[in-house]
């Protein structure tokens, strides 16, 4: 190593009798025979520390730098790499992550992920100055303001010809705010990359694209250009993508993938997917990357040693933090939530604002997302009799302990850390192999890691940020304790210094041997001695260090200066004042000067300024923003949410290296802001939080906040929307808290659903009646029930199983005809037998019901003058669980809905039949059937709701209800068109309505000047965009329409024009649908083919990709009329996409009828439940799989026939295989999806993206078409 001298400032001197005598700083109490070893310090601000086979050790500063040791008792670094000019060095932004390549040293690469210090597209530096250690961040646009935009880079550096060359690998990770930014790099045994990296949103407020705080353009409003709007235009609900949302991007088509808040799995030669991801044939790069997204920050990430599975450490917002767990990087993508969820819980910030994308995604379901493998509250802690504080919280590590000297209870234990609480916790692992959560137990109490990571020897090392050093935690052995005694610590040259070890010790007893550096350049090579001197004839700053070693691989250092001749410096900080306040973007100007005994004035170029802000929940934790150089300067207050204070450092320097620092602590200003409600006590959103008004918060005088009024709310039995705000401002929004100030909510009462003829909330609490909010008059007596205060919103009624129910009289408004629709939130206690939700009676019988269970599951009954019919569910509900259960008839189907998809549907018609008898909840008088556990939110309707409107049903809480709705929604704003092959991508600007907009209809002509009519409607979007696909090439004229609640529609839009042009032909595909009607019986065959279809009996839903159609497991089909092309021989490839609801029996998905027989078929379900494979050349042959399909998910089938062999595969992986030869049979039958006429066999569920292929497709080509929808 090259020798330096090495300045260092005396942390501790005891002074006793002439000698001073100095000693490590006392330990952290660690369990059982734990020590905590100091391996490297005087580092600034380590980031990442990575062990190379040989023996050295690369240690990464947040600056750009990657320092290496040649070995762990290495003293002396060197630069291997100086990337300061090209990372951005600013707040939480700068290098950190870091990896070795896994054949290190034969393979030399490094590679390095760090903050970019380029905008999209552009090259470093844009803020900073090349070679600069620390990089500013201007206003305008200011750090927390519009932010100083920036990328991510992953790049491979190696070695060449004498110097460093780096290999950008992926640009990306668009970045606004100054935290949250790229994240870690590691390496699994698959030897493939994986790297994370944060939303890049702001931290102070609940960020969707909306920061446009500034005049300034320096960075522009969606500065990222997420969707909807372009760069240039600020985002607003509910159809915003940016800010924190582009951690959910992997969700939306409108734009190609941004990596933001993800996990990616690469190719470490390439950067492109590595082979196996789950969307590996996407033809978005960055989609085909993506294992794992929805997360705020995954900071640090680890392998799971023995497995592929991947640990993510996930910094949170306000409440949790998390660990994550990818159990297969090459299963299913999961979706951790970010920004809807944040823990285990929905994120309240970003609840309140009804952004479509979280409400799409809280429609869902729980199981949408993926839970957290392990969460800890900021208010709580992770472990018993935890010493370290709770408030402030930031994951900050995770490592798994892979085997060595530590106790047999570790093997396999996860380590992790928390920042901001500077402790480490150790997760042993249970009787599975997992970590488990119950023998979470504090393991160090005072460690600020930014990094934990299994070392050499299997110990765990941790990177300590705040005091520049990398420590070893080791078992057994207890090192020394090094204690120098020195004659004198100052004097003038000649200096004779006499020096001591004496005082050193070893717990164990063990004889100790001395290492000196007395000369101060780094290496411990002067002597060996207890007592050595040492005669200093140069003026100087001298470092002296003492290592004490134990003979066991322990070892203890201790370090004293020396100052010949020198005396330190003495800084004075003259501006500003500890009397000083600030607020968000004041201009803090600062001054101080420097003297030393020696040197005079101190120049600037020897005063470095540090910035820092302390953010204090309970306890604080240190952002370090920025530093500069000179005797003056300014900067601009940063916003941040208080508590929370800065603080301003000064060190001086002189020429012999001593320093001096004075520090300035620098109070903000403060407001305090109210909110109240119209009605008072209604919920108001404020920032990450969602709180009871009235309420008042103190922030930060100038900071920016973000404020919001969730609708619809209940209070007093009512059901309130919004109206508007005191500053009118828009339901959701930004404001600035320059002075004291109130912000008040308005609400207005909700108006009843047309067709609405029954509505309980189940909120009395007390008492035997059941208020009907509907207007109509229905209410209700409860008998042996109990009021619940857990129910779906708000009460619910416990129903005891055996003899509760509630008793509506009837009433002519209970009389439905020709449509109903009836609903309810259920929560079973047991689903074994009949179970009534809700019942209208006919005498001993029924003229409408729905059943919480009977013979396989729910179901719902009508008797009409047709007869009965029912719909029944295949799978019961699940105990202790709240279900929302559906029943509509429309004079023709009978439909099942179970959480807002179709479970079962069956043909009926004729009139439902009308009675006295009164209509119960909750059991029967006929039969009983009585329900057991909760029920909640039941309506009746008299007409059947579509869809999307039992899914605004679903999220909405009943209450009772004033005059009817009968103002429609405004006219979308301006709907543009985009034309493409054989589809076209409408967009327009979102409706508005006094109540909230349901839903839109979108309207096609091929004559401009057009009305849209039912006749013209070609579908229907929840949000603001809709993709109109399988469109033959022309010209089409578009307008779109909104609807509300109430079956009020608006006026059009206006109209736009696009061209479609002509598919390219994809080779051997004959047929091909995407299921993306949306309404009518027409099957559209996009493969140019002409092979279009019919739809019997079936529904369209919401799909894989687009829309799906629903089968109903009795009667529905697709029949798509025999053709020459359909007429397969020699090669065959049969794709779809299902969600089976059933799996009892066989079930077809598609078949190519040959009379009563097949020529081709794939079946989801056989006599043996699982998926297959069909064909009939001189014979039938079948490759059928060994695992039934999942209920209720998604699975790819896909089947290929060479002329030799019959293959199966599911989900893109070959489950069976069956030898056989001779060209496939034709005949003039048709091809049926869902069903076939020789057996039925209809399939119970949904199906999306069929294709049929005259062709073999390889198992890549097959992926291919797995992550690409049918165009």
């Amino acid at each position: 190593m090259l020798r330096r001298l090495r300045h260092a400032l005396l942390s501790v001197l005891l002074i006793t009798t002439g000698l001073a005598i100095v000693a490590p700083p006392a330990a952290q109490a660690l369990p059982g025979s734990f020590q905590k070893q100091v391996v490297f310090s005087g580092l600034t601000n380590p980031t990442n520390i990575e062990f190379a086979s040989d023996g050295r050790v690369f240690v990464a500063e947040k600056s750009g730098l990657i320092k290496v040791f040649d070995s762990l008792t290495d003293t002396t670094p060197a630069v291997y790499a100086d990337l300061r000019t090209q990372v951005h060095n600013f707040w939480d932004r700068g290098l950190l992550g870091m990896a070795l390549h896994p054949n290190f040293p034969a393979d030399p690469r490094i590679y390095v992920l760090y903050s970019y210090d380029a905008v999209p597209g552009g090259s470093a530096p844009r803020w900073g100055t090349a070679g600069a250690t620390a990089d500013p961040c201007p206003t305008p646009p200011g750090a927390t303001g519009d932010g100083c935009l920036i990328t991510g880079r992953l790049s491979a550096l190696a070695p060449s010809g004498g110097s460093v060359v780096e290999t950008p690998l992926i640009t990306d990770w668009c970045q606004q705010h100054p935290s949250h930014s790229v994240g870690d790099l590691k390496f699994g045994p698959d030897g493939m990359l994986y790297a994370s990296g944060g939303d890049g949103a702001s931290f102070n407020f609940a960020d969707y694209g909306q920061d446009n705080l500034t005049s300034s353009d320096v960075t522009p409003d969606n500065p990222c250009g997420d969707p909807p709007s372009p760069v240039g235009t600020a985002l607003s609900p509910p159809a915003a993508e940016g800010g924190a949302l582009r951690s959910q991007d992997l969700r939306t088509s409108g734009d190609p993938a941004g990596l933001n808040g993800s996990i990616i799995r690469i190719d470490p030669d390439t950067g492109a997917a590595a082979p196996g991801n789950p969307n590996a044939g996407s033809a978005d790069p960055n989609a085909a990357r993506i294992i794992a997204y929805g997360q705020r920050n995954p900071f640090r990430i680890t392998v799971r040693p023995g497995t592929n599975e991947i640990w993510a450490g996930e910094v949170g917002w306000n409440t949790y933090e998390e660990i994550n767990r990818i159990a297969s990087p090459t299963g299913p993508v999961s979706n951790f939530g970010w920004p809807c969820y944040e823990g285990p819980a929905r994120q309240g910030g970003y609840d309140n604002l009804n952004l479509t994308l979280c409400e799409n995604l809280y429609a869902a379901g729980p199981t949408a997302v993926a839970q957290p493998y392990f969460a800890w509250n900021h208010s709580s802690k992770p472990a018993p009799n935890d010493p370290c504080p709770s408030g402030g919280s930031s994951s900050s590590g995770v490592a798994f302990h892979t085997g060595g000297s530590y106790p047999a209870a570790y093997d396999g234990a996860l380590f992790f850390s928390d920042f901001s609480r500077s402790c480490v916790w150790v997760m042993t692992k249970g009787a599975n192999g997992l970590p488990d959560p119950a023998t979470v137990t504090t393991f160090d109490s005072g460690m600020p890691a930014v990094e934990v990571q299994s070392g050499p020897g299997g110990d765990l090392f941790a990177v300590d940020y705040t005091n520049g050093q990398v420590v070893r935690y080791i078992y057994a052995n207890h090192p020394p304790s090094a204690v120098i005694g020195a004659s004198a610590t100052t004097g003038v040259p000649p200096l004779t210094v006499n020096f001591t070890a004496a005082d050193s010790s070893d717990a164990d007893g063990d004889p100790l041997t001395f290492q000196w550096d007395l000369d101060g350049d780094g290496e411990l090579d002067d002597s060996t001695a207890i007592t050595p001197s040492f005669t200093y004839t140069q003026p100087g700053s001298y470092a002296v260090r003492l290592r004490a070693g134990d003979g066991h691989g322990g070892q203890g250092d201790a370090t004293v200066t020396i100052n010949v001749g020198n005396t330190s410096p003495q800084a004075t900080i003259n501006t500003p004042s500890t009397a000083f306040t600030w607020a968000v973007g004041d201009t803090i100007a600062y001054s101080g000067t420097a003297t030393d005994a020696q040197d005079g004035t101190i120049p600037g170029s020897r005063m470095v300024w540090k910035l820092s802000l302390l953010h204090c929940p309970l306890t604080c934790h240190e952002h370090e923003i920025t530093s500069a150089t000179g005797t003056s300067g300014s900067f601009v207050a940063p916003d941040h949410e208080y508590p929370s204070y800065l603080k301003l450092s000064l060190t001086a320097t002189d020429a012999q290296g001593l320093t001096d620092i004075k520090s300035v602590v620098l109070q903000p200003k403060t407001v305090n802001i109210g909110f109240e409600t119209s009605p008072p006590g209604l919920q108001i959103g404020f920032n990450s939080e969602q709180s009871v008004t009235p309420f008042v918060r103190t922030v930060i005088a100038g900071s920016h906040n973000s404020i919001s009024a969730p609708s619809p709310q209940s209070a007093d039995g009512f059901t309130h929307t919004f109206a508007s705000w005191s500053d009118g401002g828009a339901i959701s929004h930004n404001i600035t808290a320059s002075a004291n100030a109130t912000y008040t909510a308005t609400f207005e009462r909700a108006q009843a659903p047309d067709g609405l003829v029954a509505a309980y909330g189940m909120d009395e609490g007390a008492g035997t009646a059941v208020a009907d909010s509907s207007g109509k008059g229905n209410a209700g007596t409860a008998a042996s029930t109990t009021w619940s205060t857990t129910g779906k919103f708000g009460k619910a009624l416990s129903f005891n199983g055996t003899s509760s129910w509630v008793t509506v009289a009837d009433s002519g408004s209970l009389h439905l005809t020709d449509g109903m629709t009836l609903e309810a939130w259920v929560r079973p206690t047991s689903v074994t037998g009949w179970r009534t939700v809700l019942m209208k009676e006919f005498g001993a019988d029924l003229a409408y019901a729905l059943m919480g269970s009977g013979s396989s599951g729910p179901a719902a009954f009508v008797y009409t003058s047709g007869g009965t019919a029912n719909a029944p569910a295949a799978t019961n509900l699940p105990l202790n669980t709240w279900s929302h259960v559906a029943a509509t008839y429309d004079g023709a189907s009978l439909r099942l809905y179970v959480n807002g998809v179709v479970a079962d549907s069956n043909t009926m018609s004729g009139n439902l039949r009308t009675g006295t008898s009164p209509l119960r909840i909750g059991g029967n008088s006929g039969s009983g059937e009585y329900f057991s556990g909760l029920i909640d939110e039941v309506r009746v309707y008299n007409r059947a709701l579509t869809p999307a409107q039992i899914a605004t049903d679903m999220n909405t809480p009943v209450g009772p209800q004033g005059p009817p709705d009968t103002q429609p929604p405004t006219a979308p704003g301006p709907l543009t068109a985009t034309g493409g092959p054989g589809s076209t991508q409408l967009v327009w600007t979102p409706a508005t309505d006094n109540v909230g907009v349901t839903g839109y209809t979108v309207h096609r002509s091929a004559t401009a000047g057009f009305t849209p009519s039912g006749a013209n409607q070609v579908g229907s979007a929840t949000g603001p965009s809709f993709i109109d696909s399988g469109v033959a090439p022309g010209t089409y004229y578009y307008r779109v329409v909104a609807f509300d609640g109430a079956s009020n529609t608006g006026p059009p839009s206006n109209e736009v024009s696009a061209v479609v042009t002509q598919p390219p032909t994809v080779s051997g595909l004959v047929a091909a649908y995407g299921m993306n009607a949306s309404t009518g019986a027409a099957v559209a065959d996009t493969s140019g083919n002409g092979n279009n279809g019919t739809a019997t009996a079936a529904t369209w839903t919401a799909g894989k990709y687009g829309q799906a159609l629903s089968f109903n497991g009795t009667s529905s089909w697709v029949t798509v009329a025999d053709s020459g092309s359909l007429h397969l021989t020699d090669a065959m490839t049969l794709e779809a996409w299902v969600r089976p609801a059933g799996m009892s029996g066989w079930r077809t998905v598609l078949m190519k009828e040959f009379g009563a027989d097949l020529a081709y078929a794939i079946m989801s379900s056989g006599s043996s439940g699982v998926p297959a494979a069909f064909i009939y050349t001189s014979s039938g042959v079948n490759a059928q799989a060994a695992n039934n399909l999942p209920l209720n998910a998604w699975s790819h089938v896909a089947a290929t026939y060479d002329g030799a062999t019959l293959r199966f595969y599911v989900n893109g992986v070959l489950v069976a295989t069956n030898p056989t030869g001779g060209n496939l049979r034709t005949g003039t039958s048709p091809l049926r999806i869902g069903g076939n006429s020789g057996s039925g066999d209809y399939f119970s569920g949904l199906i999306d993206e069929v294709r049929v292929y005259n062709k073999v497709l390889t198992p890549a080509q097959i992926a291919t078409d797995m992550n690409t929808p049918v165009s």
